[in-house]
């Protein structure tokens, strides 16, 4: 080809050429992509084709091997790394505002019991309560005088006092006062005299409840009797002699005591 043609269509065909290295370099190439390069390569490469077709010039030597030197304005297509924009974290955020409450849940199974917490620090002193009220009653006298009686009736009044609990038994008049409502036992204990009668009353207020009784002998004798009453407050328990057909007497004297009285509450009304 002659004219000033031939050095245009030379360099087309190195383009050309070498584009067709590059191509099966790529493909033998491990890894190299498998796409085709970009239109505007050989968009390119025709736009040069025709400036070097409009411009006469001069025959030129142009190596064909090594066209980087001529072509450097025009690089080779390389792969563009791809980035997954999916992993890239960011700042964090502002805290967003409270919604509304949910509806409540089905309650769950009750879970095992916790270990035992420190010891608590201790409390005040609380406000003193109530007095407590006593539920106790008992008494214990004695007399050491003999009494011998001509009177229809006649208290029996002890001068030893053996247990008086707060004072319920009233040692100046010989009876006993209940305070403390509930069930009683009573006992009482005397000598008898020689040739003459004994015979008393355990009285509950104004009725005899029980009797103790001795005929008159030549040999004198202990009797007793026992009971228990169920007393209301200011109850009122003592003994009286009473007179029959003979002289009543009972014996003791000033070493010895053989008349007693004794009484103590076993269950106050109080308790259930």
């Amino acid at each position: 080809m002659k004219g000033p043609l031939a050095p245009s269509a030379f360099l087309l065909f190195c383009l050309l050429s070498q584009a067709h290295c590059n191509e099966r370099d790529m493909e033998e190439r491990p890894g190299a992509p498998t796409q085709t390069p970009p239109q505007h390569h050989t968009f390119r490469a025709g736009n040069v084709y025709e400036q070097h077709s409009k411009t006469p010039r001069g025959p030129e030597c142009v190596r064909c091997c090594d066209p980087s030197e001529h072509f450097s304005a025009y690089p080779m297509y390389q792969p563009v790394p791809q980035i997954n924009i999916t992993i890239l974290k960011g700042e964090k955020g502002d805290r967003g505002e409270r919604g509304p409450q949910g509806k409540l849940g089905k309650s769950g199974s009750s879970g095992s019991k916790g270990h035992m917490g420190l010891k608590g620090q201790k409390g005040n002193i609380g406000a003193p309560g109530e007095r407590y009220k006593t539920n106790y009653a008992a008494f214990s006298v004695g007399r050491r005088k003999p009494l011998h009686s001509n009177d229809y009736y006649q208290t029996l009044i002890f001068d030893t006092e053996y247990v008086n609990l707060y004072g319920h038994f009233n040692m100046f008049m010989g009876k006993f006062y209940c305070y403390v409502p509930g069930v009683y036992f009573f006992s009482l204990n005397v000598h008898t005299w020689n040739q003459k009668e004994t015979y008393l009353h355990i009285m509950r207020n104004e009725a005899e409840v029980a009797i103790l009784y001795a005929q008159a002998s030549d040999r004198s004798i202990m009797q007793s009797q026992s009971l228990m009453l169920d007393l209301q407050d200011q109850d009122e328990v003592w003994v009286r002699l009473f007179k029959g057909e003979r002289d009543n007497a009972v014996f003791s004297d000033e070493f010895d005591t053989y008349v007693t009285f004794s009484g103590y509450l076993v269950k106050p009304s109080s308790e259930p």
